[in-house]
């Protein structure tokens, strides 16, 4: 499977990242041992220049990174129709042991690569750059991500041959009862919906107790809701809402949603839920960086925006995702 255009971009833009982040590294450690704002020596001039440029290639691979988990997918369902059984990437991210970790790595890498890209933009918003020494070790700390990511991006890969027989979607996330393995089995469909709109109702009340009352305490309790939101809703969307999206009451799956049959609605649905979990996660993880010199207002205002912008995208999320369930509850059928 290597010898094909998905493969191919899929490996240049993991070694392409992995070599900048390598080129940052080197920059990382200079800065870790000779990083001092107050000094207007020659050295401590070069550094400030060098460390502009590396945080550029930094911020620039890990948004490739990033996108590079939308590539991920839609190679993986380029790959089914070279493996028997797989009718979508689900069926192709089940052919071999790496293929579903691939994918964890990637989501997850989605919103660690994103917060080095929140402290980035943070620190030069402050004309001290007092989260240069943080953002650099966070830099070296992601390393080993990456190269995970690449590794697994690997032997998934290599993994995949045609003689592989691997399920379809359809038994993956069909009903417990018919023999499949859906992930809200314990779950009734009215029970699922509950929580889904419960959890979402809860988040936009937190959300704007938070716009208008600034805590550390329920900023954190934002994140953390978020984060509960995210897994909820990617089960929700999967085992309830795709099959009305799809018009048929058997069809379970979270990448079918991005063919062109059903108008590509899976990338505005997912882009408003990676979004606004994005944004509010990353309020957990500017809120403690307050205490810093220079950093109050910085922060006070990233928050503000942060909050508004995730409450925007869960409203969006909620619209778009529902939209087909209740059109059938008003209308019945495809309408």
């Amino acid at each position: 499977m290597f010898l094909n255009s998905w493969s191919i971009a899929l490996l240049i833009c993991g070694v392409l990242v992995l070599f900048l982040l390598g080129l940052a590294a080197r920059s990382a450690v200079r800065v870790l041992l000779f990083w001092d704002p107050d000094s207007d020596s020659n050295r401590q001039i070069r550094l400030e220049n060098e460390i502009w440029l590396t945080s550029t290639l930094v911020e620039c691979g890990l948004g490739v990174q990033i996108v590079s988990l939308v590539v991920f997918v839609l190679a993986a369902d380029y790959f089914s129709q070279s493996i028997v059984g797989a009718m979508c990437a689900t069926g192709s991210l089940l052919a071999n042991d790496f293929g579903i970790p691939a994918l964890i790595v990637k989501i997850g890498g989605v919103f660690f690569y994103g917060f080095w890209i929140v402290l980035h933009q943070l620190d030069i918003r402050s004309p001290k750059y007092p989260l240069v020494r943080l953002k650099y070790v966070y830099l070296l700390l992601l390393m080993p991500l990456v190269v995970l990511d690449l590794a697994l991006e690997i032997v998934y890969i290599a993994g995949l041959t045609p003689e592989i027989i691997t399920s379809c979607c359809a038994v993956v996330f069909g009903d417990a009862v018919g023999g499949g393995t859906n992930l809200l089995s314990g779950l009734t469909h009215g029970m699922s919906l509950l929580l889904f709109y419960g959890s979402a109702l809860l988040l936009l009340a937190v959300g704007v107790v938070l716009l208008k009352t600034p805590r550390p305490w329920l900023s954190l309790v934002f994140g953390c809701l978020w984060l509960g939101f995210f897994i909820l809703a990617l089960m929700t969307v999967t085992t309830v809402f795709s099959s009305y999206i799809y018009a048929m009451p058997y069809h379970k799956c979270p990448f079918c949603l991005l063919k062109p049959e059903y108008q590509y609605i899976g990338f505005a649905i997912y882009a408003a839920l990676f979004g606004g979990t994005f944004m509010g996660t990353s309020v957990v993880v500017a809120e403690p960086l307050r205490s810093m010199e220079g950093m109050g207002d910085v922060v006070s205002g990233y928050r503000k925006k942060a909050v508004g912008v995730a409450l925007l995208f869960l409203i969006l999320f909620s619209v778009l995702s529902s939209y087909h369930y209740v059109r059938y509850l008003i209308v019945g059928g495809e309408g």
